[in-house]
């Protein structure tokens, strides 16, 4: 894969903050909240304050009904700052919630839009990772950071003040101190995400192994490889190990460094402030309220330091969604595209070339060719002579390189995509059945079809009757990736898919190669009758399925190099010839 973009940190809060638009009165409620439980907290400082000088300078003052009326006070705002907080503590974090779910959708949806070039480079582990992992930091994150900086602000600013009021000389030199504090926690930071980052990318990594190895465990049995995949999630785990251990380390550092500094500023306000109260230049009510505001206050600055890992993996999680969002959309719908409606199945290739974009391997050029609506049409050659390559331009899995694609006249790039998918039905050699139930996968070629639909379907392909056989029935649980089915019933599920969907196009793509030969026969029988009336493209290792065809066309690097029926090429005696003796040697 290749690597992938940086962020900088206004980019990356500038990206995200669009999605606190639709819930922007929660947040602003949320914030209010976080401030009343700012202000309650700050109160406290000034009634001990106004206790103890008065007990000093006038104990007159201090009667039952003055500590009464104070303490009453001091009742009523703890209650606010409850409520407050319970609001902040539930409403807060369902919002979070929230925008961590609109991600999601996001991110989702966007994948459907990616070509099929960036799963080909991307790992699905790496994917799950970033859409779930990622995106459970966003929802702290989009939660605390608002409030953090907010309450941050509004006791750093009132502490300032009231600092100053109380005793300027000593004011100044703390907040000398905390310039120093910050540039040395801010290169803290810096590696916190970086290790941060790369936490994420093993974790992706450690997933992707996972997943590889468990859905390939028949394949790891078979070659009894069991300690060969145990060595290679052992490498994986270690590494991840290793960066959590450092991401560690450098928490430790950061927790340290704000400890130490916190131990220099109540030590110089211990020290510093007895001298000035030995000069008379504070009095003790004034000192004890300072030590409290600066207590306040360094708890407010190690509260957001402490935050900055959170806030880091949250921007972490941010960047890692943005990567995905920020993946190039390579086919999309025109600006002018329209639906295509009751398609005749006309196609012709006109001077197509292709290369892959990734590696821009050339796989043809110059390619022409037309197909005729109804028109059977067949495709055999060597390996990697771009067949499979071919059909699956026609439903723009990928764009052509040079040259265009008709469909009915028109280029295919005229219509929407869903409109033209919707009119072109394939069968693959790898048949990929969702976890789910018979009935399910049938009815994905059209959803929301009644069993009746899916049972006509199902007969068609010559399904029913091993449906039927089933423990369940259509309501047979298949397992993941049909692994309760055999090849052949697999195949024939996914032709009453495609009978289902009824396109006016079918691609049979190495439908039946991977068949015995009864299963064959049986697959066979659905797929002449499937496409009856259709305009077909079939590509084919087993020459017999494709011998009905109305045409068969030999593809190699050279493009197309021989063309007819299968009588007129075995009379060429040319390479259709030795495919069809080489089968014969065979069978």
């Amino acid at each position: 894969m290749s690597k992938e973009r940086k962020y900088k940190s206004f980019e990356l809060l500038k990206r995200f903050l669009p999605y606190y638009k639709k819930y922007t009165p929660t947040l602003l409620i949320d914030l209010i909240c976080a401030s009343l439980t700012t202000v309650c907290e700050i109160v406290l400082p000034l009634i001990m304050r106004e206790i103890t000088n008065a007990g000093i300078n006038d104990i007159a003052i201090l009667t039952v009904r003055y500590v009464l009326r104070i303490g009453l006070l001091y009742f009523v705002l703890r209650i606010i700052d409850s409520a407050a907080y319970y609001y902040m503590a539930y409403v807060g974090h369902v919002m979070g919630t929230k925008i961590e779910t609109d991600m999601r959708r996001d991110a989702y949806a966007h994948l459907h839009k990616l070509s099929d070039t960036y799963f080909n480079n991307t790992k699905v582990g790496q994917i799950m990772g970033r859409i779930t992992n990622d995106l459970f930091d966003v929802t702290e994150f989009s939660h605390h950071c608002p409030e953090e900086f907010l309450i941050a602000g509004i006791k750093g600013i009132i502490s300032f003040i009231i600092l100053l009021n109380i005793n300027i000389p000593l004011t100044i030199i703390i907040f000398i101190i905390i310039p120093i504090m910050v540039i040395i926690c801010k290169g803290l930071n810096r590696r916190m995400r970086e290790t941060f980052r790369n936490q994420r990318v093993m974790i992706g990594e450690l997933n992707a192994r996972i997943e590889d190895s468990l859905l390939g465990q028949k394949v790891v049995k078979a070659f009894a490889n069991e300690d060969v995949e145990r060595a290679k999630f052992e490498t994986d785990n270690q590494n991840f190990f290793s960066i959590k251990k450092l991401s560690y380390r450098f928490m430790g550092a950061f927790s340290t460094t704000t400890r130490m500094f916190d131990g220099i500023m109540y030590a110089t306000v211990v020290i510093a402030g007895s001298l000035f109260l030995i000069d008379g230049q504070i009095n003790a009510g004034d000192l004890v309220a300072y030590l409290l505001y600066v207590t306040t206050f360094i708890a407010t600055v190690r509260r957001i330091i402490e935050f900055s890992e959170q806030f880091q993996r949250g921007m972490t999680g941010i960047e890692r969604f943005l990567q995905i969002m920020d993946a190039d959309i390579e086919i999309f719908d025109e600006p002018d595209a329209i639906a295509l409606e009751h398609p005749k199945g006309d196609i012709e290739f006109k001077n197509v070339s292709f290369e892959y974009p990734d590696d821009h391997n050339r796989v043809f050029t110059g390619l022409n060719l037309t197909v005729k609506s109804g028109e059977k049409i067949a495709f055999v050659g060597p390996s990697g002579g771009g067949k499979t390559t071919l059909c699956n331009l026609l439903p723009r899995f990928y764009d052509v390189t040079d040259g265009e694609i008709l469909l009915d006249g028109k280029n295919i790039k005229q219509y929407t995509l869903k409109s033209l998918r919707d009119s072109i039905g394939m069968v693959q050699q790898d048949v990929y059945l969702f976890s789910g139930t018979v009935y399910e996968n049938i009815s994905y070629g059209k959803p929301g079809a009644s069993l009746e639909e899916v049972i006509e379907a199902a007969k068609k392909a010559g399904a029913h009757e091993f449906i039927s056989e089933l423990k369940d029935g259509y309501d047979t649980y298949v397992g993941e990736r049909g692994v309760k089915l055999s090849g052949g019933q697999k195949q024939r599920i996914s032709i009453a898919r495609v009978f289902l969907k009824n396109p006016p196009i079918i691609i049979l793509d190495e439908a039946t190669s991977a068949l015995d030969n009864e299963s064959e026969f049986a697959v066979a029988k659905s797929l002449a009758k499937l496409s009856e009336g259709r305009t077909t493209i079939t590509i084919a290792h087993r020459l017999s399925t494709i011998r009905r065809s109305d045409r068969i066309m030999v593809l190699t690097d050279d493009g197309i190099v021989e063309e007819g029926t299968h009588e007129e090429l075995l009379t060429l005696k040319g390479i259709y010839y030795r495919f069809y003796e080489m089968a014969n040697e065979l069978n």
